[in-house]
């Protein structure tokens, strides 16, 4: 389409003009990470070549690349709770549709008690773990050695202790926000 100007002294020449649709965002993976920031996300939908800004809720990305028309990553800032992932381009800013633009920053794990607290070295004790911030929880380990485990809820984990040789050990979660502080178990 070509643009011109008219005036009482004529029409301009003509210059093309070109509508660009605003971006579409689908999905972004992974769709959390630890509050601090710093987790690097896949952003997909449709055009996005033009991207000029890339917004984590309120916050601006700490950097972004566009990849192609359909793809763009993004280093997330800090924040908290489950915000929407928008990409500003010269046709607008994204808006909610189809698919899933969330991402939701999680708190550190941390572990405040374990019950109980000393287990045989033959391992299979059920330990409950209980803290906070354990939803997400992807492993448990005993002094480094994973273990079986289920999520109850954000603060109870029950997790199985492996065998082990005699002595004391670190206990820890790990969930996409990064490690728990570690706290100690007994093998006898």
């Amino acid at each position: 389409m070509n643009v011109t100007v008219t005036t009482p002294g004529g029409t301009s020449n003509p210059l093309p003009y070109i509508y660009v649709a605003a971006p579409v965002v689908i999905d972004v993976e992974p769709h959390s990470g630890p509050e601090s920031g710093g987790t690097s996300v896949v952003i997909t939908g449709s055009g996005l070549a033009l991207a000029t800004a890339v917004d984590f809720g309120a916050n601006p990305a700490t950097s972004f690349t566009v990849v192609s028309d359909s793809q763009v990553t993004a280093i997330a800032p800090a924040g908290t709770g489950t915000v929407v992932v928008t990409v500003t381009t010269p046709g607008g800013t994204s808006t909610l549709g189809p698919g899933n633009p969330y991402f939701t920053y999680l708190g550190t794990p941390t572990i405040t008690v374990l019950i109980p607290n000393e287990g045989s070295t033959s391992g299979g004790d059920s330990v409950t773990i209980s803290g906070s911030n354990l939803t997400f929880t992807d492993s448990v380990t005993f002094g480094g050695i994973p273990a079986a485990f289920v999520v109850f809820s954000d603060s109870v984990v029950v997790a199985t202790a492996p065998a082990h040789a005699a002595g004391t050990v670190g206990v820890q979660v790990h969930t996409p926000a990064g490690n728990s502080n570690a706290v100690p178990f007994t093998y006898i």
